[in-house]
C-alpha cells in the first residue's frame, strides 16, 4: 500500500461558541469508529467537567508561547482572549495511520490549516438564528455575562469566514446535523485520492486483460 492510499481524511469543524460542535462530534464517533478527535492546547480554565487530555490539554500562556516558538503547532490562533492550538506532530501521526482526524477549531485556524494542509475538509456548523445562539450561550450557565458578549461578539467576526468553509450544516436538531456531517464524510471519502487502492485495482485490471489478450493472440 503506498502512502497516498495509507493517508487518513483531515476534517476541520468550525462554528461559534455555543453552537453544539462538542455534541455533534461525540454523536458522530459514536457512528463511526474510523474517526478520531484531535484534542487541542488551551489556555483558557477548564469548564464544569471538561477532562484534561480529553475535551482540550489546559496549559498555560507560557507553555502555549514555548510550544509556538517549538513550531508545534499545525494552527493556533486567539479566541475570545484565549489561545487555541493544533499540534502538527499528533495530526500527521494519525493520519499516516489512515484514520480520520477531526479537528474543532476556530476559523483563522482553519484558515491555516488549508494552506498547510490544501487536502483538508473544512465544515462550518451554524445556529439557526442569532437569538438561537444567544439563548444557547446562556442556557448552559458555564460563563458570565461579559464573555458571553465577547462569544457572540467573536460569531459576528466569523461570518466573512463561513463562505471559505466546503460545507455548512445547520445544527436544528442534534441527529438531522449528524445525519449531514455522516453524509459528508462519506461523500469525502470518495474522493479519488483517498481511493487509490480502488483505482490501482482497476487499472490492474486493464492490464491483465491486456496481457491475456496478448497470450491469446500469440496462441
Amino acid at each position: 500500500m503506498t502512502e497516498a492510499q495509507k493517508q487518513g481524511q483531515l476534517i476541520v469543524i468550525s462554528g461559534p461558541s455555543g453552537v453544539g460542535k462538542g455534541t455533534l462530534i461525540e454523536e458522530l464517533q459514536k457512528r463511526r469508529d474510523d474517526l478520531c478527535f484531535s484534542v487541542s492546547y488551551t489556555t483558557r480554565a477548564p469548564r464544569e467537567n471538561e477532562v484534561d487530555g480529553k475535551h482540550y490539554f489546559f496549559v498555560t500562556q507560557r507553555e502555549f508561547q514555548c510550544r509556538v516558538e517549538q513550531g508545534d503547532f499545525l494552527e493556533y490562533a486567539g479566541y475570545a482572549d484565549n489561545a487555541y492550538g493544533t499540534s502538527r506532530s499528533q495530526v500527521e501521526a494519525m493520519l499516516d495511520r489512515g484514520q480520520t482526524v477531526i479537528l474543532d477549531i476556530e476559523t483563522k485556524g482553519a484558515m491555516q490549516v488549508r494552506e498547510r494542509r490544501p487536502d483538508a475538509t473544512l465544515i462550518y456548523i451554524l445556529p439557526p438564528s442569532y437569538a438561537e445562539l444567544k439563548a444557547r450561550l446562556y442556557g448552559r450557565k458555564t460563563e458570565d455575562e461579559a464573555s458571553i458578549r465577547k462569544r457572540l461578539a467573536q460569531a459576528k467576526k466569523d461570518l466573512p469566514y463561513i463562505s471559505k468553509y466546503d460545507f455548512v450544516v445547520v445544527n436544528c436538531q442534534v441527529a438531522l446535523a449528524v445525519n449531514e456531517l455522516n453524509e459528508i464524510l462519506c461523500a469525502v471519502g470518495r474522493k479519488s485520492c483517498y481511493m487509490q487502492d480502488v483505482i490501482q485495482q482497476y487499472n490492474r485490471s486493464f492490464e491483465e486483460a491486456e496481457a491475456t489478450g496478448r497470450t491469446q493472440q500469440a496462441q
